[in-house]
């Protein structure tokens, strides 16, 4: 079988849209994936969003998210920005909706300017729910790795995250951590490692270690749950600019019950056809 793609960024975080709403094909196979996300082997991608029609009205879409890797996640902030930027730019006059998610219902609005802000959800800390092994809930965690002791948050934006804050990002050991930490025992689905320095109450450097990635571009999520752990610490203002290597994203929320709203760019790179 035979499926358009439309290839975007988020941030610099590579896209495929495929749009499944008038078929009613299943994904491709772990292996497909594979071989999909590979600039050698296909399009190439850090996360695909597979489009089908919603179950109700309500929502303009649903979406499921799977990785380079083949594995298929709960969320992704730039992911969604790019669906939303897609089917506002296909109908032509909506510009605010809903999204069906595995995490759940998502409001996407497109504004003129071309940003796109959604709504991420609540942010979860219980230990049970992230997942993540604790004796009890904490505002931080010491999380050991090897012979050293790490000071870490740990919390779900619709999927897991581990916030180490540092003091220079361009120098934080990424690539020797963030392995590490996405398969940490504690974590035992597997958790998406943030590298965050807070500059002022208003600014924050992240890089991210993406679970079943590696490092990418910028991580939507990743952004809301470094600013969510550093505002829970009385760190952080209610609406903070981060910047990632692929550009910066503004993440607001209010604390408690309120949403986590995520804003940033969505373009286009390419259109093909894709076997499946």
């Amino acid at each position: 079988m035979k499926a358009a793609y439309t290839k975007m960024h988020g941030t610099g975080n590579e896209i495929l849209v495929v749009d499944q709403r008038d078929n009613n094909a299943s994904p491709p196979t772990p292996e497909m994936l594979q071989m999909l996300g590979n600039d050698a082997t296909g399009p190439g991608f850090d996360q695909l969003m597979w489009v089908e029609s919603a179950d109700d009205s309500a929502h303009a879409a649903a979406y499921r998210v799977f990785n380079a890797d083949g594995s298929e996640v709960e969320q992704c902030g730039n992911g969604v920005r790019c669906v939303a930027a897609f089917l506002a730019d296909e109908s032509g006059h909506a510009q605010s909706f809903l999204l069906s998610s595995p995490a759940g219902p998502i409001e996407a609005r497109v504004d003129d300017d071309g940003l796109v802000a959604v709504s991420m959800g609540v942010p979860e800390f219980e230990p049970a729910a992230i997942p993540f092994v604790a004796d009890a809930r904490s505002g931080s965690y010491q999380l050991a790795i090897g012979d050293e002791q790490f000071v870490v948050c740990a919390l779900s934006m619709g999927n897991p995250h581990c916030i180490l804050y540092v003091d220079d990002v361009d120098t934080a050991p990424v690539a020797e951590l963030g392995p590490l930490i996405e398969r940490h025992e504690r974590f035992p689905q597997r958790t998406n490692a943030g590298f965050a320095r807070i500059r002022d109450r208003d600014n924050m450097d992240l890089r991210v270690f993406e679970r079943g990635v590696g490092e990418t571009a910028a991580c939507g999520t990743g952004a809301c749950a470094a600013v969510v752990a550093g505002q829970s610490l009385g760190l952080l203002a209610e609406s903070v600019n981060v910047r990632l290597p692929g550009g910066q994203l503004v993440v607001s929320w209010r604390g408690g019950s309120e949403l986590v709203w995520l804003t940033g760019n969505a373009e286009y790179i390419s259109k093909g056809i894709i076997d499946l």
